[in-house]
């Protein structure tokens, strides 16, 4: 079995697969100060509760922005599934170019994300990705990740209206049922929302325009995608596990490589 591991700034998703089905997942909080044995013990307690021995990882490999939990999750996979990780980055052979001026600025999940996208979905197509940030990643027909938009996230956006307008609370980030509000906190979830929406389109028919794509596949990831790709008109199809994907591809092209 394979382990995958997506360490992002906000969660960190593990997901294990057997062959090329994605058997089992989590979605866990990220940390800065766990310890090796306080996640090695977590990750250990979720694979039990599957049912999922530490035997039967016989590989790991793993996507981190959060460059201090690298070593933790290297440690993770020496002192308890006794192997060697394969750390994804910008120098990782994925068959994808990357045409950003320093790609070791492009972040593994970015990375990642264009591998699984444009194996099953071809070029040109657009990734966004609702994470802490939001990403927008562009991969041409040939396969190149030309680059790409970063935007502040939803949640921190909100906490940000959040936090600088005293007369207004925090409201749960849910659709509202008119896009005009009748009260304080149907305006903001309303504004939350569909000026969201709004942005992502925008954004997207600015690549568009730029890129002369006529007709780009345009997908969503990321834990607040079901939120906001419903309300818009460019997203196509939500893929949830996008990253895990594009985890399990990398290491089947590396392991035949090294075969």
């Amino acid at each position: 079995m394979l382990l995958a591991v997506d360490i992002g700034n906000t969660n960190i998703v593990l997901g294990v697969y057997n062959g090329t089905k994605l058997s089992h997942h989590w979605r866990i909080n990220t940390d800065h100060h766990k310890t090796t044995d306080e996640y090695g013990i977590l990750i250990k307690s979720l694979l039990d509760t599957d049912e999922i021995g530490l035997k039967k990882i016989k590989s790991v490999i793993i996507s981190c922005v959060v460059p201090p939990l690298l070593t933790v999750f290297e440690e993770i996979s020496r002192n308890f599934f006794n192997v060697r990780p394969i750390i994804v980055n910008h120098n990782t052979k994925t068959g994808i170019k990357i045409c950003y001026k320093n790609p070791s600025e492009v972040g593994a999940d970015r990375i990642v994300n264009a591998v699984a996208a444009y194996h099953e979905f071809g070029g040109p197509v657009i990734i966004i990705d609702f994470g802490t940030a939001t990403t927008f990643c562009v991969v041409s027909a040939k396969g190149e990740y030309l680059g790409g938009v970063i935007v502040p996230g939803i949640t921190i956006s909100a906490e940000a209206l959040f936090a600088r307008a005293a007369k207004l609370p925090a409201v749960e980030l849910i659709k509202p049922k008119n896009i005009i509000g009748k009260d304080t906190v149907s305006s903001m979830q309303s504004g939350i929302i569909y000026g969201y929406a709004g942005m992502i389109d925008a954004i997207v028919e600015r690549i568009k325009s730029e890129t002369k794509f006529r007709n780009p596949m345009v997908i969503a990831t990321g834990g607040l995608s079901g939120l906001i790709a419903p309300e818009t008109k460019s997203i196509k199809e939500i893929k949830l596990f996008l990253t895990l994907e594009g985890l399990r591809l990398i290491y089947k092209l590396i392991y035949k490589k090294n075969r």
